[in-house]
């Protein structure tokens, strides 16, 4: 086999191996002591780029009359028709979407707006609010944005509940007078950076949005407007962001346990069943969580941790989900005025690149103390959807004829007689402040307690388990001591008991056999077992998605032989720059006889990457390409790409080019003199583009 068609077959092999998967998990061992943990997710498998079942949230959204998308413009109405379908916090000053202004950001869109970073910042945007009542979008965490005025480009990551993954997607030619197309990316290209397959932001304090009062000033001094989002901001919105980001990332771990941590057949039904009734009455609690009992032991715990234990005997391991906090502007005195100063701005040093592989930074280990109950608080975070405020008013409505029980617990007076702790079975406790008129420290299975609250106004509370307080009985207390009874009312008892049905029922079983949670399915489910009349959301059908490729698929695309030792640049570099997109740029597509010449443009920059695995991590101007973290899907690691003859060819090629141009040896020092972005760009400005 010539080495030209070798490289061709490597290539086609790596690219139907990305698209193979429609989940992004993967076996690539994490070192662990004691053994090694499997990924949640493999950045080197980013699974199929086209959903193989369901729909992002963005296209459910916005889709229009005949399936075609309908994308308010400008972004300020974009963002109010995403606002109309959350929850606004009265107490807060904050919008229900979350936005920040990122100047001198880490996107593949960094320098798209070049010099005039101020003028034109890329807005982030993300939901962390909980959708309006009746509301059959559940965007909590699931919807991200990014928009970048000057290339008329939208960068969408947005949740698909079918799939239990974050689709990533791009909408182009979203400006004034446009057509603004919807395509799904490239997840490879997504994946080199969104390593656990689902958004990405900084770390505290947030240097590079405009909380950074250096970044505002500027923006303000720009004397433009920025779609109705303050260029004077604090560090409230890029912490809500944060933490919607860290609670997004957490997605994958309990999409994965509960589709194979609970096991097979009826078993794994009847565990999937407990897990998501735990997770009503953990939501009903406002995440007071009770104690397990025996019956979900039986059938949660004990199959959880067996399964678990067999499947991964050293655990999963999720990877860092944050970038190091970076300030574009640390040292600037002043903003330069000349251009090339200007543009040196949007250089990314190596160590904060989202490039970099990021290690595992937590582990989920069946044996460990809080394993279930973190499977149950995963699992919650697909409860809280628009069909939640029916659930609690079911309940409310049937008040009269939910179960009751009593609590009763036994007690002793302090010295004084205005405190009394009383003590119950089960591990059930309470101190009671006579004088203050308050329980304090109400815990009724050794759960953490509640906070206090006043004796009158005890009714309505709910406690650990989602049930509700109906009244304390202190009649019989004599100077603060004796027995003291808690009047509880099932609402949890109930839910809990609605949702373990569904194991039993075709509908359920269909349900908790699905590929992925099926939150508003399931919701709807418990809310049919209560005896409420159900009506599915009418909403228009999506268009099939569409996935943008080059202008024509690589063999064509190479429209003849392709030298040998250019052939290599396909089987490494394809997955990423073989696109129809810019960023990065697609120096690969066309026609194979322009091959040369386009290498030769990107030759500079070409060359220093490939020359930094030769350099120690801590001595890197800018990473390696390919992505370290990709590097498994070639069946290679970081130490054998430096020692790769398959690099040193493709470096000698394009150090021959540069050779060629300047009659000496290329030089990393002397080719980042002048800084990264210094260099010519790989992609040859087009004629007459302003």
């Amino acid at each position: 086999m010539s080495p030209a068609v070798s490289c061709c077959a490597r290539l086609a092999v790596v690219l139907l191996a990305a698209s193979a998967n429609m989940v992004a998990a993967g076996p690539r061992d994490v070192p662990q002591a004691g053994g090694a943990a499997a990924w949640v997710v493999n950045p080197a498998e980013p699974g199929a780029h086209l959903p193989l079942l369901g729909q992002s949230l963005f296209d459910r959204l916005f889709t229009g009359k005949g399936g075609a998308h309908d994308l308010p413009f400008p972004f300020e109405k974009l963002l109010a028709r995403i606002d109309r379908e959350l929850v606004r916090d009265p107490a807060s000053p904050l919008p229900p979407v979350k936005r920040v202004l990122i100047p001198l950001g880490r996107s593949l869109q960094r320098t798209a707006a070049a010099p005039d970073y101020f003028d034109y910042p890329r807005v982030v945007v993300g939901v962390d609010s909980p959708p309006a009542a009746g509301s059959p979008f559940l965007l909590k965490d699931r919807l991200y944005i990014g928009y970048q005025e000057k290339s008329a480009v939208l960068e969408v990551i947005s949740y698909n509940e079918a799939a239990g993954r974050f689709e990533f997607q791009l909408v182009k030619d979203y400006r004034p007078g446009g057509r603004p197309q919807v395509f799904y990316a490239n997840r490879n290209i997504c994946f080199a950076c969104h390593q656990n397959g689902a958004p990405i932001f900084s770390r505290a304090l947030w240097d590079e949005t405009n909380a950074n009062p250096a970044i505002a000033a500027l923006l303000t001094a720009s004397g433009r407007t920025f779609y109705g989002i303050p260029p004077q901001r604090g560090v409230d919105v890029p912490y809500a962001i944060d933490n919607a980001v860290r609670r997004a990332n957490r997605f994958a771990l309990a999409q994965r346990l509960w589709r194979e941590g609970c096991g097979d057949g009826q078993i794994g039904r009847r565990c999937r069943a407990g897990l998501f009734a735990a997770a009503l009455r953990l939501r009903l609690a406002d995440g007071r969580r009770a104690v397990a009992d025996a019956a979900f032991e039986e059938s949660v715990g004990r199959p959880l941790r067996a399964t678990t234990a067999r499947r991964w005997p050293a655990g999963l391991a999720l990877g860092r989900l944050d970038l190091p906090n970076r300030n574009p502007l640390q040292g600037m005195t002043e903003w330069p005025s000349a251009v090339s100063e200007r543009v040196a701005f949007s250089h990314v040093p190596a160590r904060f690149e989202p490039l970099l592989p990021r290690p595992a930074e937590a582990w989920w280990r069946g044996d460990a103390p809080e394993a279930v109950a973190e499977a149950v608080a995963g699992v919650a975070e697909f409860v809280e959807d628009g069909d939640w405020p029916r659930l609690q008013a079911a309940l409310a409505r049937r008040a009269a004829r939910l179960p009751r029980r009593e609590v009763t617990l036994r007690c002793t007076a302090a010295p004084g007689g205005y405190v009394a702790d009383c003590k119950g079975e089960g591990g059930a406790s309470l101190r009671l402040d006579r004088q203050a008129g308050r329980i304090e420290r109400l815990s009724l299975a050794g759960e953490p307690p509640l906070p206090g609250f006043p004796l009158r106004g005890a009714q309505g509370i709910r406690v650990a388990g989602g049930d509700v307080l109906d009244g304390v009985d202190v009649s019989r207390l004599r100077d603060g001591a004796g027995p003291l009874r808690l009047h509880l009312r099932g609402d949890g008892q109930v839910a809990g008991a609605a949702a373990l049905a569904l194991a039993a029922s075709p509908q359920g079983q269909s349900l908790l056999d699905a590929p992925a949670i099926a939150g508003r399915g399931l919701i709807q489910a418990v809310l049919a077992q209560l005896g409420e009349a159900v009506a599915a959301a009418r909403l228009p059908v999506p268009a099939a998605p569409r996935l943008e490729r080059p202008a024509s698929p690589p063999g064509a695309a190479m429209g003849g032989p392709v030298r040998p030792d250019l052939a290599g640049f396909y089987a490494w570099c394809a997955a990423c720059h073989l696109s129809a997109e810019s960023f990065p740029p697609n120096f690969l597509q066309g026609p194979a006889a322009e091959l040369e010449s386009r290498i030769r443009q990107c030759a500079p920059r070409i060359y220093v990457r490939l020359a930094m695995a030769r350099r120690g991590p801590s001595e890197r101007a800018k990473t390696p390409m390919p992505p370290a973290s990709m590097l498994p899907a070639f069946h290679s690691d970081a130490e054998a790409w430096e020692k790769s003859a398959d690099r040193a060819a493709l470096e000698a090629v394009v150090a021959a080019q540069l050779r060629s141009e300047s009659g000496r040896e290329p030089d990393v020092d002397s080719l980042l003199a002048g800084g990264y972005e210094a260099l010519r760009p790989c992609l040859a400005p087009l004629v007459g583009a302003r």
